[in-house]
């Protein structure tokens, strides 16, 4: 259920109630991320557990007050305050910058750093922060969606037509047997299971977004007929077609007609 809000006002009240620096600690739990934050004379102010660790430190108040020149090695430490100083004069973000960083060995290893300007009440910059992590890392999790990526697009591209799983396994380049073993470690579930998901989502679209008679949104999202169609669509979104469309008109959308 969608309530009335007074945007502005809510958004100001609930900022306000919130304790000083409650959104940092999304950090704490973020795996591979280093995050930190530092003043504007470049001495670190917050760091989370990963960051503290890597610095070699145990504790974040061990590492307060300490510049980048007293933990890491001088020339990283030089490239970091020039770029710490490009963000706090110009007032804008340095983002996805590939760099070298000290790993769990402390041998310098490719990170990709995003570094944001951070402001006082006055508007003033008063220092900044940023995320750390490690480019291998990163390119390593995304690897197994790089090599279904042709695949996942064909779904995207045909997910109305029927599907077929000896012929998905010969785009990938494999046999079914390893394309389903393959599919289900990477996405979390089955190929059948997975196109679904595309076609709710399409209904989904269809619903929020046009008038058209329910059997001729599950025609078009691909369902067989509309008894399949509310079946899988309250499967995966708790509730009915109608009751779905209902409270996106609830929610003040406009639907063309």
């Amino acid at each position: 259920m969608f309530l009335p809000v007074d945007t502005p006002n809510d958004r100001r009240k609930w900022l306000e109630d919130l304790p000083p620096g409650q959104f940092r600690h999304l950090f704490d739990h973020l795996p591979g991320t280093l995050f930190f934050a530092k003043d504007r004379a470049g001495r670190l102010m917050a760091g989370n557990p990963a960051f503290v660790k890597r610095c070699g430190f145990l504790r974040e108040d061990q590492i307060v007050g300490l510049t980048d020149k007293q933990i890491f090695p001088p020339r990283l430490s030089e490239k970091y305050h020039r770029d710490d100083e490009k963000v706090i004069q110009t007032k804008q973000p340095l983002l996805g910058l590939i760099e070298l960083f000290p790993n769990s060995q402390g041998k310098p290893e490719w990170f990709i750093t995003d570094k944001l300007p951070l402001f006082d009440k006055t508007g003033e910059v008063c220092g900044l922060c940023g995320t750390v992590r490690s480019y291998e890392e990163q390119r390593a999790a995304i690897q197994p969606y790089l090599e279904l990526a042709e695949v996942a697009e064909h779904l995207k591209t045909n997910f109305r037509e029927r599907l077929e799983v000896s012929e998905l396994a010969q785009i990938a380049g494999l046999s079914v047997r390893q394309f389903e073993r393959k599919f289900r470690k990477t996405f979390q579930t089955t190929p059948r299971s997975y196109l679904m998901r595309m076609r709710v989502i399409k209904a989904c679209e269809l619903l929020a977004t046009t008038n058209l008679p329910i059997t001729e949104v599950a025609l078009e999202a691909g369902f067989y007929d509309h008894s399949d169609f509310s079946r899988q669509f309250r499967k995966h979104m708790g509730q009915a077609p109608t009751a779905y469309r209902r409270e996106k008109r609830g929610a003040g959308k406009t639907l063309p007609r």
